[in-house]
């Protein structure tokens, strides 16, 4: 398959603004996070001539379709089916929202067309159809919705040694203003908003025993619990500036940040849960966590606090005259 390297590579590396910019030139849809604009881009630039409806993945041979998997920069292993269900999800998809947590708020009919598009069976209540979709999720996690991360670092080798044509010229970097240096913009993807599951446990661990908490604690917790959607805007936007990287000064950054808007921070106990919140929020945004004490919140009480809900769901939805 002869494709154009350059523009890959570009497409690869390109930032938020950079992809919207293409998109637009190119009369496609900008909307969407830096991996859908990516994989949108893609599809219409570089595999214009492959069909890429459903009928067409499935249509596809399993060597073909594991060569598309690669230009798309995801996972390309895996059974003839796995590579199917993976790149129908990539292509219309983003991955930080269709999430297991999200399907219990999902209609009986849009999880009956997800099992249809997965190849999963369609007979079942919406419990049932929630697991199967739930099971393909879960199996295919980190395989698709976002590419390499050695692409978006360092693109394909020797990509930049071909001589680029006008398309591909460099754009101006973004340039933003954060707490007073001036920072290139890094990957925008990281200011992408999070799932309401991601919020919502971040409110809940921001309030965790809050019965054995002093009263003036409770109070402070309490009213940055209400704000933990500023919270989660405030890491997505220190990691943009700061590369993706999460340690010490990036801590202190948004102290500095929260203190401004005046929230109340004067007990150590605030201070310590605050971070340790935005600390597993930027991990789970991607970031590379470096130096700076890691207070995260305690995994396995996270993931048994999301089955809590994904259970509580289930008996909203399981109705017994549902077929």
């Amino acid at each position: 398959m002869e494709i154009d390297k350059v523009l890959l590579d570009a497409l690869y590396r390109g930032r938020l603004v950079e992809l919207r910019k293409r998109a637009e030139d190119a009369g496609l849809s900008k909307s969407g996070s830096v991996e859908v604009l990516r994989a949108r881009l893609i599809q219409n630039q570089i595999l214009s001539d492959v069909d890429l409806s459903w009928e067409g993945v499935q249509s596809m041979p399993h060597k073909e379709i594991g060569g598309v998997l690669k230009l798309f920069g995801i996972k390309s292993s895996g059974s003839h089916k796995e590579r199917r269900q993976r790149l129908w999800l990539h292509l219309n998809f983003d991955s930080r929202r269709l999430t297991v947590e999200r399907l219990a708020e999902m209609e009986r009919d849009e999880l009956h067309e997800l099992c249809q598009r997965l190849e999963l069976p369609l007979t079942g209540n919406r419990t049932v159809l929630m697991g199967h979709v739930a099971g393909v999720l879960t199996s295919q996690a980190n395989g698709w919705g976002r590419i390499k991360r050695s692409l978006w670092r360092t693109g394909i080798p020797g990509a930049s040694d071909i001589e680029p044509s006008e398309a591909e010229d460099e754009l101006e970097p973004v340039v933003t203003e954060l707490e007073g240096p001036v920072v290139t913009e890094e990957e925008a993807e990281f200011e992408t908003p999070s799932p309401n599951a991601v919020l919502e446990d971040a409110g809940d661990a921001l309030v965790l025993e809050l019965d054995k908490a002093d009263p003036s604690v409770q109070g402070a917790l309490l009213t940055i619990r209400a704000r933990v959607e500023d919270l989660e805007r405030m890491v997505g936007t220190i990691l943009r500036g700061h590369g993706g990287k999460w340690g010490g000064d990036e801590e202190a950054l948004l102290i500095r940040l929260v203190e401004r808007r005046g929230w109340p921070l004067e007990h150590d106990e605030v201070r310590r849960r605050v971070i340790g919140v935005a600390t597993n929020i930027a991990e789970i945004k991607g970031a590379e966590i470096g130096d700076g004490p890691r207070q995260k919140i305690d995994s396995a009480a996270t993931l048994e606090r999301v089955k809590e809900r994904m259970r509580y769901a289930e008996t909203l939805i399981s109705e017994p005259n549902e077929e």
